[in-house]
């Protein structure tokens, strides 16, 4: 090879070089603090533990090169604001329960629960196994958020009434609060539905503003005081058969931050849904104890009630199937329950049956 050659290879393999270098990625360097708005007030059990849970190991993942500062619902933005914020840029992330934000997409309904879908372990089997964490990524794109389930509530109870429910009609004029497409299904039976951020349910319970509310289940419902207001409580709901609770980050402050720091907030997110299922879990047990021990009823819907609920949630699911988005969803997320609930039933639901039956 002549100088002349050599030379020429040489800046075309530096031009080279340095466009590869131009074209890297540029991530931002050293220390940040990313802001975290939730839909939780503070302290608010369960809900605002995972946000709580998924900060403090993005925090202790990366050596503090990430530090999350947590607002609570109010304290920056309202419990249901947080998406906008975060989609606009107004904060860096968000912790909330993605069926909250079903006026931008009817397709976040399924990352957080749809009436008679999946259970929690079924929707990690989807989550994890069979595309739910795709859509959940394809579905934040449009919004420009990087989305992950981070936080389970597990089976949340149908909820305390002002009266019995003996029959469909005895939701027609009742003031209920339900988010998500439970509650669409609700208005069907002719429930006057509302959706409260967390923190107002006991207030609007206390004052009649409504007749009745679901919440979550036996830990948080006593955490949240609503045995004070009355002692009916449905403890088997239609509407969210396992919750799961959401870390979404802005696209472009997700896409700045190193793969590294990308990876501890997927893992974080991971880990909080697991740590905050068996949280809810662990502690509803005794919790129902003591509240049935202060003398809640724990009722069941009749099987009429049930029906109702059935045809109603069918109804709001067909209205928008027309979305390409949903149904694509809704097909993937339905073929996933069912194949996973057939294993489940066969298997766990029989042995828990029978260890019932023989160990009484």
């Amino acid at each position: 090879m002549d100088r002349r050659s050599f030379l020429k290879t040489s800046a075309l393999g530096g031009t080279a070089a340095a466009a590869s270098t131009l074209a890297a990625p540029a991530y931002a360097q050293g220390k940040r603090t990313l802001t975290m708005v939730t839909s939780w007030g503070r302290g608010l059990a369960g809900v605002f533990d995972a946000a709580e849970r998924s900060a403090n190991l993005i925090n202790a993942m990366s050596d503090g090169n990430l530090t999350v500062d947590i607002k609570a619902a109010g304290e920056l933005v309202g419990a249901f604001e947080v998406f906008d914020a975060v989609s606009s840029g107004q904060a860096d992330m968000y912790h909330a329960a993605d069926y909250y934000f079903v006026g931008q997409h009817p397709g976040y309904a399924f990352f957080t629960a749809v009436p008679f879908g999946m259970t929690a372990q079924e929707l990690v089997n989807w989550y994890y196994h069979d595309g739910g964490m795709e859509l959940h990524d394809e579905l934040g794109q449009i919004f420009g958020l990087k989305s992950f389930i981070a936080g389970n509530t597990g089976a949340q109870a149908g909820g305390w009434y002002s009266k019995e429910i003996n029959s469909p009609e005895d939701f027609n004029g009742l003031k209920f609060r339900m988010p998500g497409l439970g509650g669409k299904a609700l208005g069907k039976l002719g429930a006057s539905v509302q959706n409260i951020p967390g923190s107002e349910v006991y207030q609007a319970l206390s004052s009649g503003a409504i007749d009745g509310t679901e919440w979550i289940g036996p830990w948080a419902d006593e955490k949240a005081g609503f045995q004070e207001i009355t002692k009916t409580y449905y403890t088997a709901g239609f509407h969210e058969p396992g919750a799961g609770l959401s870390l979404a980050t802005n696209r472009d402050v997700f896409e700045s931050l190193s793969p590294a720091h990308q990876k501890i907030i997927e893992v974080a997110a991971a880990e909080t849904h697991q740590w905050n299922l068996s949280q809810f879990l662990a502690n509803n047990g005794a919790a129902l104890q003591r509240l049935q021990a202060g003398g809640v009823k724990v009722m069941e819907f009749p099987d009429s009630v049930w029906d109702a609920f059935g045809k109603a949630s069918q109804e709001v699911m067909a209205e928008n199937m027309g979305d390409d988005l949903f149904k694509k969803i809704h097909d993937s997320a339905m073929a996933s329950m069912k194949s996973s609930a057939n294993w489940l039933e066969l298997s766990s639901g029989v042995y828990t049956a029978q260890r019932g039956r023989v160990l009484g």
